[in-house]
């Protein structure tokens, strides 16, 4: 058993279940934990990301990195034309190799999500929505419950809700795991299924990793099913050292709970060479279980073309011309 899982299981007694009955306990616990090494996590984060791959791993890791892309337009600017055109693209991101990997899913507002469901009819490419008042969060309960509702009624597969960061700052936890809990709830179709919970942090607005430790524990004792680094809406997003705290924490998560809760960085993820640095730190920190659009997934735009280029030079050992790839 890890530190972590360690301190964790000796917080609660053995057990999580009484961990968030009362402000008080919930505090208790996500103070508990172990502190962050913040030289030791950067000093890690930086020794993996200096690990090549090559040739046939790195074609492999390449189709990998297309297939957990959550291809995403969160713009005020998006059109049901502009919608359509991007499931076009996450359906058939080369139309020169129909062998390239589709993407994990299209990520939009709710308003968009009945485009995206129709586009994406007959494949098995999810539709994400963002919802809870994305991307700053500041609206009543009632109204981010109706959000979430909205967007599960219009088909959607998956839910990325941000959490209060003012509450989760001034220490109410409590506060903001019965949110994550409520929309949760919300989630759930008729028929009993549900969409899958991504509960974003905006880990650039958490001021320290040991708050991203706790965030991370938070939103999986709440019942997330993935845990999100950022909107993509803030000047610091996603970045190696605090990915990497995140995947640690859902690692000691499973070891105390059994429970598998995936990851999923967002925002400044631009470059094949990215992609690889952050598919290495899966492998590396919590192994194949992970290395699927299941559990991994990146939150990104722009990221997708690179990947295509390099792709193709691997393909036919040149690059190609700047109309190759579309542009989003």
């Amino acid at each position: 058993m890890s530190t972590v899982a360690a301190q964790a299981s000796s917080a609660a007694g053995g057990g999580l279940s009484d961990v968030a009955s009362s402000e008080a306990s919930l505090r208790r616990f996500l103070h508990g934990l172990p502190g962050v090494d913040a030289v030791g996590l950067e000093a890690r984060a930086a020794t993996l990301g200096t690990r090549s791959i090559k040739t046939t791993a790195k074609a492999y890791a390449i189709d990998l990195a297309i297939s957990m892309i959550d291809l995403t337009t969160l713009e005020g600017a998006d059109t049901v034309g502009k919608v359509r055109a991007l499931c076009t693209k996450g359906r058939n991101p080369d139309p020169t190799d129909p062998t390239t990997p589709r993407v994990a899913a299209i990520c939009v507002y709710p308003d968009m999500v009945a485009t995206a469901k129709a586009a994406l009819n007959g494949t098995d490419i999810q539709v994400a929505s963002v919802a809870t008042a994305f991307p700053a969060g500041r609206a009543s309960l009632p109204v981010k419950l109706a959000d979430t509702a909205d967007a599960v009624a219009a088909g959607a597969d998956e839910i990325d809700m941000v959490i209060d960061r003012g509450a989760f700052l001034s220490g109410h936890y409590l506060s903001v795991f019965e949110e994550i809990t409520a929309v949760k709830e919300a989630c759930k179709r008729p028929d009993g299924t549900a969409a899958h919970l991504k509960v974003i942090f905006e880990t650039g607005e958490l001021q320290t990793y040991d708050n991203v430790r706790r965030a991370s524990w938070l939103a999986m004792l709440a019942g997330a099913d993935f845990i999100k680094t950022s909107t993509g809406k803030v000047a610091v997003n996603a970045t190696p050292p605090v990915t990497l705290l995140m995947l640690e924490a859902v690692r000691d998560f499973k070891e105390q709970t059994g429970v598998q809760v995936g990851v999923k960085p967002a925002g400044g993820i631009k470059t094949t060479k990215d992609a690889m640095k952050y598919l290495v730190m899966v492998n590396e920190t919590l192994g194949d279980d992970w290395l699927s659009p299941h559990w991994f997934r990146f939150g990104a735009s722009s990221l997708l073309n690179d990947l295509l280029m390099q792709r193709q030079k691997l393909t036919t050992g040149r690059y190609s011309g700047p109309d190759y790839v579309t542009v989003d």
